[in-house]
């Protein structure tokens, strides 16, 4: 049952994962799901806001999960854990922002905690009546004699997700304006110039020991059939390390008859997916980064790509995750990221994902994959390509479906011309 807007419940556990949601159709604008740490109604730096761009908190209390498609309803996950949140917060206040209209567009839009290890309800707030406003506090968590509640909140903005972080003391970084160049004025000529006495001129002050923080970036980029590419160089990306994420959500059995149904995380259908990429260097050599064959890579060494590990969950900190070195920029030709399903499902039917890549610097580039409709195990997910004087990120998204007796490997490589020799592996 959704809670009236004001109302306020106690918290049952501390260990909670906030679902931001609504429904997705033609014409709807994306939303984006954060939260502020206050003290005293406001944050103490820029680091205590958490959002797309900058996913997790020092303390560890509140992380910026990712987007799941799920057949209809867009979902976008904060989890929180308020046994790590530090003493002085008292209030954590939750956020939702919209990307490309206002949530007058937005159908459905509610905000739900979760317990995360039940996974059950704890509280709902269903959020209506919107018009113009582009960003709502939706809910908060707050402190109440040693206890946590939680408050719907529903307070709306006309000034977007920029507008409500100034009002809660962030720095946001506005984009530079050039100055007019001014009309030409006649010119006088020059009279001679006094002889001025000679003037001492005081010492520079000394540098300050901490410089200022450089303001909070709030730009993303989202890239979709009818716009697949990005240039990192222009968005400034093209330096230290660079994530790429694949989540995913399994809504029903991969069997095609299973009857379960709900947020049922790939672990619970027994899904290996894994994370892989082809790489060509421009010294002419080429390989495979993935988990089959321990091929994971090294991030200060060639291939300068480092998996992180191998998972089953699908969750963003523990799920599949690669690292691409970008301070080796110069050394890359291409690399295309994809993923195989190793074990557990015979294609990539009923799987809601998406890959999200985080640069160190720059704005986060993100997309969805679309529905499955074919008998897929390999999916190419991301292709980044140095031009020589520009490195661009194209979306692929693009579902293949093994011959018989063909590897999803081997397929990959003969769809994009890498032209590598394969020999069977095992984990």
């Amino acid at each position: 049952m959704s809670m009236p807007k004001g109302s306020n419940v106690p918290v049952p556990t501390t260990a909670l994962r906030v679902e931001l949601g609504w429904r997705s159709g033609p014409g709807v604008p994306d939303a984006d799901a954060s939260a502020l740490l206050l003290v005293g109604g406001k944050v103490r730096s820029d680091s205590d806001f958490v959002f797309y761009n900058q996913p997790a908190h020092a303390s560890g209390a509140v992380r910026h999960e990712g987007k799941r498609d799920g057949g209809g309803t867009i979902t976008d996950t904060l989890v929180v854990d308020l046994a790590r949140v530090e003493p002085a917060i008292e209030t954590i206040v939750l956020v939702a922002s919209s990307d490309g209209g206002t949530f007058g567009q937005v159908p459905d839009l509610y905000i739900e905690v979760r317990d995360a290890a039940q996974n059950t309800v704890a509280a709902r707030f269903d959020s209506t009546g919107a018009s113009v406003e582009t960003a709502f506090v939706l809910g908060e968590f707050y402190r109440r004699q040693g206890a946590w509640k939680f408050r719907a909140v529903g307070q709306g903005y006309g000034s977007g997700l920029e507008g409500l972080a100034r009002d809660f003391g962030i720095t946001v970084d506005e984009p530079q304006q050039a100055a007019p160049t001014p009309a030409p004025q006649p010119v006088a000529p020059p009279s001679p110039a006094p002889v001025a006495p000679p003037v001492t001129m005081p010492p520079p002050p000394a540098p300050s020991a901490t410089p200022p923080a450089a303001p909070v970036r709030l730009t993303k980029v989202t890239l979709t059939k009818s716009a697949p590419s990005v240039s990192l160089t222009k968005q400034g990306g093209t330096s230290g390390a660079m994530r790429v994420n694949l989540n995913w959500e399994v809504r029903k059995q991969f069997s095609g008859w299973g009857s379960k149904r709900g947020r049922a995380v790939a672990k619970h259908a027994d899904l290996d997916l894994d994370l892989c990429a082809l790489y060509e260097l421009t010294d002419g050599s080429k390989g495979v980064v993935q988990a089959l064959g321990n091929a994971f890579g090294s991030l200060h060494r060639p291939p300068y790509l480092l998996l992180d590990g191998d998972d089953r969950t699908g969750a963003v900190e523990s799920g599949e995750n690669l690292t691409v070195n970008l301070d080796h920029k110069q050394d890359f030709r291409r690399v295309l990221v994809f993923v195989t399903i190793y074990e557990g499902a015979r294609s990539f039917a009923d799987l809601h994902a998406t890959v999200t890549l985080q640069p160190q610097y720059g704005a986060a580039i993100d997309f969805s994959l679309d529905e499955c409709t074919v008998p897929s195990t390999v999916c190419a997910l991301a292709l980044i390509t140095n031009t020589g004087s520009d490195l661009v990120v194209q979306r692929e998204a693009r579902y293949l479906v093994p011959e018989r007796g063909v590897s999803p490997q081997r397929t990959i490589d003969y769809a994009y011309g890498w032209g590598m020799n394969w020999t069977p592996g095992r984990k």
